[in-house]
């Protein structure tokens, strides 16, 4: 996948948790979880680099203030969000390990507790 989404210059790791801090709540359980694998995964040496293109395309475009439907948009703010975090995890998932999976897990409980977590009630993405 050599072709530029537009979206990797609105990533960087600073503005990716200042969103997730601010609108974790608001965003969804869902979102959260895959863009913190996404994350995890993108973390990881064996990826290699076209798989964290696409993650650092995926995540620029969750960052991005500008969207196909605007995050603050009540009940489908995060849809197209959620659209483009699975599709990246569909296009990179052998990248997800156990480690990654773990981290975010750990991750998810601090912020929403066990029960909370996606994975734990559906299995793992």
């Amino acid at each position: 996948m050599s072709e530029s989404s537009g979206f990797e210059k609105e990533y960087s790791e600073k503005s990716f948790w200042d969103k997730l801090a601010k609108y974790a709540k608001a965003a969804g359980v869902e979102v959260v979880e895959k863009a913190l694998l996404l994350y995890f995964a993108a973390q990881e040496e064996n990826t290699p680099a076209w798989a964290k293109a696409v993650i650092v395309g995926a995540l620029g475009y969750f960052i991005s203030p500008i969207d196909a439907v605007p995050d603050l948009t009540p009940l489908i703010g995060y849809t197209d969000d959620l659209g483009v975090l699975v599709m990246a995890i569909a296009t990179i998932s052998a990248y997800v390990n156990q480690n990654v999976k773990d981290k975010t897990q750990q991750k998810m409980t601090d912020w929403f507790g066990e029960s909370r977590s996606s994975e734990s009630s559906e299995g793992a993405p």
